[in-house]
């Protein structure tokens, strides 16, 4: 059989319950993506300091090694919708891919922090488009099995943060910091040979449309200003009020132009009229908040207040990812016997459970087997309320229009994490100036505002489609 018929096989869903061999290659080859720039953001927060030290630099000008690579994905984000109609989702993947692979040797041969800034900045152009790319092609081959392939192609996302440490730890002991980008060379070689081979041609479905210029100049940099203002007001630097106020008005712009061009937009801002899409995006965008704000708030509760060091705060907090690992395999099964609206909503449950001993522990003392085991709870309700809601996302949409879904939702994953971690760090700098009046208990109302904005998503995972009927999925 050639190449291109196996192709063509691959590119249409089966209509049985169950995926074939084809498919489940496409899938295996995709999630390489996400896994290898999760596992490359892991291995530089870690080795950020030996970086510092080896190119002599200073921690404040060393952060923009993250802080660029963050912001030129975000840059890139909105042109995806645009670029797998215009080339095709294979030919952009194989690019973005090849290029991810080109910069991360470019990043390890850097002999000075701004040649290493500068390749880190190219390393996120081109990975900012492979997270929503590999979303979009698993969709497109999972038909009808859509949740099921989520949660499984969701794994290997869980395990790098899990396994990124150890690596950068072992790599430093034994070489030096170079070789954290030169570990992607291999990996990166072997995933574009399979993709040539498996990924699917989807030569059909391009469909050349203009591209939206003006639209691209105010949503690129709305979000660039949106994520640096947020971060920049969490730390209390003068500029970020500024940047944070230019972010919401081009943001504002660029809706009111994208609903005036409607079919020329560069975003489909339409898809949100959808009540189902619109849903699941919001939950999204709170579910992926209160993660973030969650991951920010516990080790400095674990760190600061109960005084326990890096090491011990690792492991406490290396539950949660155990507790996400045990719900993703199963997602699927969950939410096709219960449907979508139950498993995202029990999901939450769990997390606002899991969070509630916390504040506990805020106002009686610190209990290492209860912060544990509230971790992994909350971990097996973050991992019940994402898969559900972006399945009902993509659903929701025909297939024609699931480049432009992709795109959303990730924007809307993306600026959740950074909004809400700001609003705690400003209930955690208030409660630090009361701290004389509230002693050791500092953390009790930043604990409550995680609280809240857990009731907030429990609200919106509540009106979610009761399931996802199959016959609507795109096939």
């Amino acid at each position: 059989m050639s190449l291109e018929k196996e192709s063509q096989i691959a590119a249409t869903p089966p209509k049985s319950e169950k995926l074939d061999s084809n498919a489940w290659k496409v899938i295996a080859v995709v999630i390489l993506a996400p896994f290898m720039t999760q596992m490359d953001s892991t291995v530089v927060n870690v080795s950020l300091s030996s970086i510092t030290q080896d190119l002599h630099s200073t921690i404040a000008i060393a952060q923009w090694v993250i802080s660029g690579y963050l912001l030129a994905l975000a840059l890139m984000l909105p042109i995806n919708g645009w670029l797998v109609d215009r080339i095709g989702a294979k030919r952009l993947y194989l690019f973005c891919f090849s290029a991810f692979t080109l910069t991360s040797f470019l990043c390890g041969s850097a002999h000075s922090i701004n040649e290493l800034i500068c390749a880190r900045v190219a390393q996120g152009m081109a990975g900012g488009l492979l997270a929503p790319l590999s979303q979009l092609m698993a969709a497109r081959v999972a038909g009808k099995q859509m949740v099921k392939v989520l949660g499984i192609a969701s794994i290997p996302i869980l395990l790098a943060p899990l396994f990124g440490p150890i690596l950068a730890g072992t790599i430093l002991k034994y070489a030096s910091w170079h070789w954290l980008f030169y570990i992607n060379l291999p990996i990166g070689i072997i995933a574009i040979i399979l993709a040539v081979y498996f990924i699917p041609h989807d030569k059909t479905l391009i469909r050349k449309r203009p591209f939206d210029l003006a639209g691209f100049l105010m949503i690129s940099p709305a979000l660039v200003c949106l994520l640096y203002g947020f971060e920049a007001v969490s730390h209390n630097r003068s500029e970020g009020i500024w940047v944070l106020a230019l972010g919401v008005v081009l943001s504002g712009a660029f809706i009111r132009y994208e609903l005036r061009i409607a079919t020329r937009a560069l975003i489909d801002i339409g898809l949100f009229k959808n009540k189902d899409f619109s849903i699941a995006a919001v939950t999204q965008f709170l579910s992926n908040g209160i993660m973030y704000a969650g991951q920010f708030i516990v080790p400095l509760y674990l760190i600061n207040e109960c005084g326990l060091n890096g090491s011990q705060t690792g492991w406490i907090l290396s539950s949660m990812g155990i507790g996400m690992l045990c719900i993703y395999p199963f997602a699927g099964q969950l939410t096709d016997r219960f449907g979508v609206r139950a498993v995202a909503s029990g999901g939450v449950v769990l997390n606002f459970l899991g969070t509630l001993p916390f504040l506990w522990m805020a106002y009686n003392g610190f209990s290492m087997p209860l912060a544990i085991a509230s971790l992994f709870v909350r971990g097996f309700g973050q991992g019940g309320t994402g898969v559900p809601s972006v399945a009902a996302a993509y659903a929701s949409v025909p297939k024609e229009k699931l480049s432009f879904a992709t795109t959303a939702i990730n924007i809307v994953q993306r600026l959740g994490g950074p909004i809400m971690t700001t609003a705690l760090a400003v209930f955690i700098s208030t409660s630090g100036e009361n701290r004389a009046d509230s002693g050791s208990h500092s953390f009790i109302i930043p604990f409550i505002a995680l609280i809240g904005f857990q009731l907030l998503v429990i609200w919106f995972t509540s009106r979610l489609p009761i399931r996802i009927h199959k016959d609507t999925i795109p096939t």
